[in-house]
């Protein structure tokens, strides 16, 4: 939907200084103007669209302006009635060159401040009128090409070696004949013979060399050359990977004295009057024709494309574009997840931008949160509402019961929402009690397979309910709480049961709050915190994204996992399910309880959730097993690839990195570093080598692992207009993969992803388990040769110590003299290295 333009009683532009009111004349007082041109007045959007700004890209000296005839086209299709050009549309239609001049009336003589000339005779004659002198090109006799004159032959004698060395025939040719007599229409007979029979007369002539006649050779052609000993050396080295020492980002200005150093060098100026004609001539070319245009890819883009749907960019297609201007206003979107069984259907959670918190901290208004629905092909109105007491920063559905929704509060809280059908509103069933939530906003949401719950240790057992019972929750108060849904122990089980018999007989009307999770209302409890505390120093991490491994339990336990008969299975209300006793239920030894988390510095956390006894029978988190500063900022995505269980994505600040479970050395592969910050990323669901990373300029960069690593494959510029803040991915057929997008200003957009980036190709699967072998390997050896080189440097700095431990050592040399030394001391180092290593 375009945007409307605000009226104005009048409006000024500044002409030289000048400020003249540009008030629209009355038909009366309109003059006239020729059949060739049509007065027209430009906005300022308008103006910086074409780049025909008054006063800065149109002046009184050089007040006209070409434009493109596709450009003019395009912009009437997008923005129709709203378009400035909308009422030149048949004139612009039927122009028949490609630029149209567009004129700057400086003086308004026509009544308005440009003027379009509308026919191919008019703009040769203004543009003749108002096209300053173009100054003379001096082209020298030098680099004018002349056809070179013929000039008569001169015999050298060359033509007698060529006739003494051509060979020509010096006897006649013999002709024979061979004719054999055939007898036309006789009987023939075929038939499979041995060759070794007697009765086969078929004889072998094999080739051999007659003595009776030779040649003699005469002459040989045979050559010398004269070759070098060659001695093959080879030398590896295996070090960091390669980052940029100094990056130049303005261009260096020359001196005063450099310039007149220059204007004074003749060689400069006549080289410089050398090469001005070829390199006009290279820009005329250039500008007549682009090589590297490939036609194929461009069909479909032109005035032919529909106008439902946009190419963006060589690979996403927008399909729709939804907002919500009533609860959108000064909010951005801070989570979205697709509906798992109803196609079509997306829900999204509008919270407060930092700015707006900052501008109104002395004044809070209460607005009320929502989480929206939207559906295809409604655009402007959601499906459905579900009110929740404040911003929802994170939220997700349940595997087992898609109508069972958690999200993470603002203030801390976790709360429980059913989706009820028919209800266009819907509020909260139960909260969390405030006493014993996160202090801080809750980051993350992820419900626990129902293959498995945990007890209040962090014990992995056997889970007989089957279906997911349990929430895992994060929050930058440097804790990751275990959650509930079932009726936890209750001494009065008899007025409890009692209380809900009532509530089951009570007849509930289409809006009213069901009771599923009544008993957990203002009262919700976690079953246990798991803290983060750092490795080397006091203080604890602060987690904003973790992630669990998928598939944390084998088909083994004794039930069926499989989701053959989950259709026809009826599942049981969570208000009548109870948290049994730990002793009943079987232990499982094969689940992962080591999980990963992203810290607000840029931290990956490598912990276990398990808790750990002390000698007083205390509980408590133990330190986590590994932390790497991987990232310069938040990290914000932390995603398991849907083809490897093992291998995760992670991405904050300016670069992503993918992080193989069980390798304890670190990443085994880090992107390079970004221009742009990135701030969302996401697996592709149906090619294992591709994700998309979202940055904070709007731009959308798609990677293929497979093709490059260094950079990405495409890059979607601006395909928003501020930070993207969520991307995820959704399949509805074999042919229909979307893309959901969504940014700063609370707007969500899908795109259409193309069949390069969905289809598959050929071991594609096996061939990024080879990539990740490989740089699991890399990453050993360099994890080798570091211990290699650190540990001459620790040698040599206890050897120090050990001479004189208490004295300090202090060195005063010149610049010249710590290089030497560095290089004397770089040499030693690679000596030993070499010692080591047995080279």
């Amino acid at each position: 939907m375009a945007p409307k333009r605000q009226k104005s009683p009048s409006r000024k532009t500044g002409v030289k200084g000048k400020v003249k009111e540009n008030l629209t004349p009355s038909p009366m007082e309109k003059p006239d103007h020729p059949d060739d041109i049509y007065p027209i007045v430009l906005t300022t959007a308008t103006q910086e669209l074409f780049e025909c700004c008054i006063d800065e890209d149109v002046t009184e000296q050089s007040p006209y302006k070409l434009l493109e005839k596709d450009d003019i086209i395009q912009d009437i299709k997008t923005r129709a009635a709203v378009s400035d050009f909308h009422p030149v549309k048949q004139f612009v239609l039927d122009y028949p060159e490609d630029e149209i001049l567009l004129v700057f009336d400086v003086d308004f003589t026509y009544g308005q401040s440009f003027y379009l000339v509308l026919t191919p005779e008019a703009k040769a004659r203004i543009y003749n009128v108002l096209q300053p002198p173009q100054p003379e090109i001096i082209v020298l006799e030098d680099d004018v090409s002349k056809t070179p004159e013929p000039k008569p032959w001169i015999s050298l004698g060359s033509e007698l070696e060529v006739d003494q060395e051509s060979v020509k025939e010096t006897r006649e040719k013999l002709c024979y004949k061979f004719d054999l007599k055939r007898r036309p229409g006789l009987p023939v007979c075929f038939s499979d013979r041995n060759s070794t029979e007697a009765e086969c007369r078929s004889v072998a002539c094999p080739s051999y060399q007659d003595s009776r006649f030779s040649i003699k050779q005469m002459q040989r052609d045979c050559g010398m050359q004269a070759v070098p000993k060659l001695q093959s050396s080879t030398a590896q080295t295996e070090r960091a990977v390669q980052r940029n020492v100094f990056t130049q980002y303005e261009p260096r200005e020359l001196r005063e004295k450099e310039k007149e150093n220059i204007l004074r060098s003749e060689k400069l100026k006549k080289f410089l009057n050398s090469v001005t004609p070829r390199v006009l001539h290279a820009l005329q070319q250039a500008h007549i024709m682009n090589v590297f245009t490939d036609d194929f890819k461009a069909l479909g883009i032109g005035a032919e494309a529909s106008d439902q749907l946009v190419m963006v960019s060589e690979g996403l297609k927008l399909q729709w574009t939804f907002t919500d201007e009533k609860r959108a206003m000064g909010k951005k979107i801070s989570s979205v997840s697709w509906h798992p069984t109803i196609h079509g259907l997306i829900a999204v959670t509008f919270i407060k931008k930092q700015e707006e918190q900052l501008d109104k901290s002395t004044v809070y208004i209460n607005s009320p949160a929502f989480i929206v629905f939207y559906g295809f092909p409604d655009q402007s109105n959601p499906r459905l509402l579900l009110e929740c007491p404040d911003d929802i920063f994170a939220f997700e559905f349940c595997p087992s019961n898609p109508n069972v929704i958690v999200g993470g509060c603002r203030n801390g809280k976790d709360l429980g929402n059913k989706k009820e059908n028919k209800t266009p509103v819907m509020s909260y069933c139960a909260v969390s009690s405030i006493e014993s939530s996160h202090k801080s906003p809750v980051t993350d949401v992820q419900w626990l397979p129902k293959t498995f719950e945990v007890t209040r240790t962090g014990v992995p057992v056997q889970n007989i309910s089957n279906i997911s019972v349990q929430v895992v929750t994060c929050s930058p108060d440097c804790t990751v709480m275990f959650w509930d849904l079932r009726v936890p122990k209750l001494q009065n089980q008899f007025l409890a049961d009692r209380k809900q018999d009532v509530d089951q007989n009570t007849s509930m009307s289409p809006y009213s709050i069901p009771t599923t999770f009544k008993h957990l209302d203002r009262t919700w409890k976690p079953l246990f915190r798991v803290s983060l505390p750092k490795i080397d120093t006091s203080g604890e991490y602060a987690p904003l994204k973790f992630s669990l491994e998928h598939y944390t339990c084998n088909s083994n336990t004794g039930r069926n996992t499989d989701n053959e008969n989950d259709g026809a299975e009826v599942l049981p209300e969570y208000s009548q399910l109870r948290i049994p006793s730990a002793k009943t239920l079987k232990t499982l030894d094969d689940v992962n309880t080591k999980f990963y988390v992203g810290t607000e510095e840029g931290e990956i956390v490598y912990t276990d959730w398990k808790l750990e006894e002390d000698e007083f029978g205390r509980k408590f988190s133990a330190k986590p097993l590994l932390c790497f500063r991987t990232h310069a900022w938040f990290v914000n995505t932390m995603q398991r690839s849907p083809f490897f269980k093992d291998i995760l994505l992670t991405t904050g600040g300016w670069n992503f990195a993918i992080w193989k479970e069980g390798v304890m050395g670190g990443p085994i592969f880090v992107g390079p570093s970004s221009e742009q910050e990135y701030s969302a990323a996401c697996w592709s669901l149906s090619r294992s080598a591709v994700f998309f990373i979202g940055r904070n300029d709007g731009s959308i960069e798609v990677w293929n692992l497979l093709l490059n690593t260094s950079e990405p494959t495409h890059v979607h510029e601006h395909v928003a207009s501020t930070r993207i803040t969520c991307i995820k991915p959704c399949i509805t057929a074999s042919k229909q993969h979307y893309l959901a997008v969504a940014d700063n200003l609370g707007v969500l957009r899908v795109f259409n992803v193309p069949k390069a980036l969905r289809s598959p190709v050929k071991n594609e699967d096996l061939n990024m388990q080879i990539f990740f072998d490989q740089e699991n390997d890399r990453l050993k050896d360099y994890l080798e040769w570091e211990e290699l080189w650190a540990k001459p440097r620790k040698e040599e700095g206890e050897s120090k110590k050990q001479v004189e431990p208490d004295k300090p050592v202090t060195f005063q040399v010149d610049s010249e003299e710590a290089d030497l030394k560095e290089y004397s001391d770089y040499l030693k180092l690679e000596e030993s290295i070499l010692e080591h290593t047995g080279l």
